[in-house]
């Protein structure tokens, strides 16, 4: 989105007078969406006078601002009861929702905290050895089931072994399919059901990875998950080069789900909680 806006900065920068129907078609292709792009236009309007690109980035950067809530304290809490905060990561395959589950659990053990993964995205084999790779790699203990062994019973057993071993956090990659979107809600369904029956509390955060180069695509994936299982905030990959982010501002503006951690490459530390300011000024 740096990029887009570069571009456009250029644009206005010169030209005479600004379009304003080039403009508005200009901020929707950076998935800011309809809303937050006719808010920005009516500002921009309402100076009531000469517009610079100053002025678009300047108010664009300030409606983004707004849109987002405060940032959230990271590390997430702990469990008053000693058992582990459960985390569900979903999304769909390609999203990097299995790398990003490694990641973020290798950044609670960078900030001191036990965790264990579990590998339960068991209708793609490669998914359960890609996360088993990665656990190898940064030294997570991981808990993995068959290929098509149920998903259900392979966090019901990770949670097991994270509650023997007072392990802090228990992070579950699940499945990232959508063509059936039934079958999709059932098995989420079913795993949140099975977390419950060792902690009535559990799972204590559901994150959707979604990759923010492909744009409005990742609207209609964050709407068809939120369908199937409540979802607390967003893992955002794909920031580095050609990533636009602006999606996220759709989301949370149409979903209310906010970005929690952003993925801006390929090694474990590209990977960080979500700064409201710091994301700002990178998408613009």
């Amino acid at each position: 989105m740096a990029g887009f806006f570069k571009n456009l900065f250029n644009k206005i920068t010169n030209r005479a007078e600004i379009d304003w129907d080039e403009l508005e078609a200009d901020l929707i292709t950076a998935d800011l969406g309809p809303r937050l792009t006719m808010e920005v236009v009516d500002d921009l309007r309402g100076l009531g006078r000469e517009i610079t690109a100053e002025d678009v980035v300047q108010t664009t950067r300030a409606h983004i601002s707004k849109v987002f809530p405060e940032d959230n304290a990271f590390p997430p809490a702990t469990q008053e009861d000693g058992k582990p905060t459960v985390i569900l990561v979903v999304g769909v395959n390609g999203t990097g929702k299995t790398t990003s589950t490694a990641k973020l659990g290798h950044l609670l053990n960078v900030y001191g905290h036990s965790v264990r993964l579990a590998a339960a995205d068991t209708f793609r084999a490669a998914a359960v050895e890609q996360l088993q790779s990665w656990a190898q790699r940064l030294d997570l203990p991981i808990t993995a089931g068959a290929h098509k062994a149920d998903p259900a019973s392979v966090c019901y057993t990770a949670h097991q072994q994270a509650i023997s071993e007072g392990a802090e956090f228990l992070i579950c990659d699940t499945a990232g399919r959508l063509h059936t979107r039934h079958n999709l809600m059932e098995e989420l369904g079913k795993i949140r059901r099975t977390l419950a029956k060792q902690d009535p509390s559990a799972p204590h955060l559901t994150l959707l990875v979604v990759d923010a180069s492909t744009g409005s695509n990742a609207l209609a994936q964050a709407k068809e998950f939120q369908k199937a299982v409540p979802l607390d905030g967003l893992i955002v990959t794909k920031l580095d080069g050609s990533g636009k982010g602006g999606i996220t501002v759709s989301i949370q503006q149409s979903l209310k789900v906010p970005p929690l951690f952003i993925g801006t490459g390929e090694e474990p530390n590209k990977f960080q909680p979500f700064k409201r300011e710091e994301f700002v000024e990178r998408i613009l």
